[in-house]
């Protein structure tokens, strides 16, 4: 991943505190369709599709949205003829297996602290439900590539992707970059910051998987990558890495999409699948890389012989969407950080063993995290036992940043 962040002097460190949860609130309550999931490393998905909603990229319908006047600008940048390449496998590639993997846990998955690296200003911080044996883009030989790590928790339906993840015996795991997603809505990054990801997406999404696409269809559109991005965005990408200024180069976000009338018939079944939905739903770019390197996750089913014949696809074979507002420097929106009237514990001092309600009262929130201990939370109150004394932070996050509150909890 080419991030594009100015050279730093040295490596900053965000260490979130680590404790134990007694009991919390939602614990082991799956939310709709969450439930559906299988856990376990690169489990079956068994039809559950996050992010659906009215507004969500992923899941839209988009074939018969116009094609964007710039499109043919963007087209020329990528390469007319680059080809079309799927960056997910079977087997191993150099030692590594080929893809992004995931793993799925359920909510009693024990939460554990993040050491947080570069990125931290623009990051999620922890607890977060990573098991110790999670995998790791590139396992069993990461390297020191992205090292991309995905977890879906199923009962609570969030979605927690790290950038640069390691793990330490001292802390859980390090990471340069953290996002937490909620997987029932359709929610963004603030404007200007990144993720997991360098467009500020969620990357899990974009992957094709093999359990969809052998069920016979793909219902979102996938990720890809370019060689070279311009310093812009548009949404629901919030993130640029790229300093080149010229706009006939596509911006973060971009969505390409197969025509109509290309002929996906003499394909496989599987490929069939694929090309479906670059048709209906197409690709959004999300990082700096190769040329249209679509993003899967590895599965020792996959035939990479069959997968190969997808490399018979060019940029021109593709049209781009309609995209919208390209925000650069120049025109990022602002507005206002969440509101926080007031966050306090009940009581604020417990003999241990003893429950502690949290409460909160936010207006102009995406989502909430509370560090330590808790991690993301919905509604207006929680309630746990605490098992030290400890300074909670509340992190009311929406697209223009973050405000923050903190209350202490005395165990006696």
């Amino acid at each position: 991943m080419n991030r594009f962040s100015p050279a730093k002097t040295f490596l900053t460190f965000c260490l979130v505190t680590a404790a134990l949860i007694g009991s919390q609130a939602l614990s082991g309550q799956a939310i709709g369709p969450c439930a559906r999931m299988s856990t376990g490393q690169l489990s079956n998905l068994n039809g559950f599709i996050p992010f659906q909603g009215t507004n969500s990229l992923w899941n839209t319908d988009i074939s018969s949205a116009q094609v964007d006047p710039n499109s043919g600008n963007i087209i020329n940048s990528i390469g007319p003829s680059t080809t079309l390449h799927p960056d997910f496998g079977s087997g191993l590639y150099q030692g590594s297996t080929i893809g992004i993997p995931y793993q799925v846990v359920s909510g009693a998955q024990a939460k554990v602290s993040i050491l947080l690296g570069d990125y931290q200003d623009e990051s999620d911080p922890g607890p977060m439900p990573i098991p110790g044996n999670a995998l790791i883009e590139g396992y069993p030989n990461p390297g020191d590539g992205d090292r991309h790590l995905l977890v879906l928790e199923k009962d609570g339906c969030w979605l927690y992707e790290l950038y640069h993840a390691y793990p330490t015996p001292f802390f859980s795991w390090r990471a340069d970059s953290a996002a937490v997603w909620d997987m029932t809505m359709a929610n963004t990054r603030p404007y200007t910051w990144t993720s997991a990801d360098a467009a500020g997406l969620p990357i899990f999404p974009g992957l094709v998987r093999y359990d969809e696409v052998n069920a016979g269809a793909i219902r979102h559109a996938l990720r890809f990558t370019v060689p070279v991005t311009q310093e812009a965005f548009v949404l629901p990408a919030t993130h640029w890495a790229s300093s080149h200024t010229d706009s006939k180069l596509p911006p973060m976000g971009t969505r390409l999409r197969l025509k109509a009338n290309f002929d996906i018939s003499h394909f496989s079944a599987h490929n069939q699948v694929i090309l479906t939905a670059l048709k209906k739903y197409g690709m959004v770019l999300a990082d700096n890389g190769s040329g249209i390197y679509i993003s899967g996750a590895p599965d020792s089913r996959w035939d990479n012989d069959d997968l190969s014949a997808l490399k018979s696809i060019t940029a021109s074979n593709f049209d781009v969407v309609a995209q919208g507002v390209v925000y650069t420097p120049d025109n990022v929106p602002t507005g206002p950080n969440p509101s926080i009237a007031s966050f306090t514990a009940n009581p604020n001092t417990v003999h241990k063993g003893n429950p502690v309600t949290l409460s909160w009262s936010v207006t102009g929130a995406e989502y909430n995290i509370i560090s330590p201990v808790i991690g993301p939370v919905r509604g207006t109150t929680i309630t746990f036992i605490p098992t030290q004394t400890a300074t909670y932070t509340l992190y009311s996050t929406n697209q223009y940043g973050r405000a923050t509150a903190m209350v202490t909890v005395t165990v006696e």
